[in-house]
């Protein structure tokens, strides 16, 4: 199926995940290639709070639709994506308690990378692609991930 054949709604759904994924993608490389410790440390908080935030919308909204509507097609990758995002929130959790020269740190961010990438690699190749080839209609989830997503970023993803 071609982009154009994906509903309009759907693929907007979609691309906000997708978006969120380059965001977090470019920000590790940033950081691989950042010498400065205070410009590394905002790096980590941002894509902390960009990841915290992604992580609320796929488990409060994106994965239980998927689990609703996919019957048992999906629920070994929801399964392992909840196991991810448990890792990678852990991981969150402790550098969050930490400044950028404190020991293990450069090291907890690039371990968290590598989940994510793992992650998304697992989204973007498997989930995506079977969610659109089953049809799986995504457009009632425009509205609240948007609404969700707006709310968590203006809360700080304190929420």
């Amino acid at each position: 199926m071609n982009k154009a054949e994906i509903p309009v709604a759907q693929r907007a759904v979609l691309s906000m995940l997708l978006d969120d994924h380059r965001e977090v993608k470019k920000l590790f490389k940033t950081f691989q290639q950042e010498n400065d410790p205070r410009t590394c440390g905002q790096i980590v908080r941002e894509a902390c709070e960009k990841l915290t935030v992604h992580t609320q919308l796929e488990e409060a909204l994106f994965y239980p639709f998927v689990r609703d509507n996919g019957s048992e097609r999906f629920k070994d990758l929801l399964d392992e994506a909840v196991v991810e995002h448990a890792t990678a929130k852990d991981l969150i959790r402790q550098l969050a308690g930490m400044q950028p020269g404190d020991d293990l740190f450069a090291a907890k961010f690039t371990v968290l990378a590598e989940y994510v990438s793992h992650h998304v690699e697992e989204e973007e190749t498997e989930l995506f692609p079977k969610l659109i080839n089953g049809h799986i209609d995504l457009s009632p989830l425009l509205e609240p991930m948007t609404a969700r997503k707006e709310a968590l970023l203006g809360q700080g993803a304190a929420a």
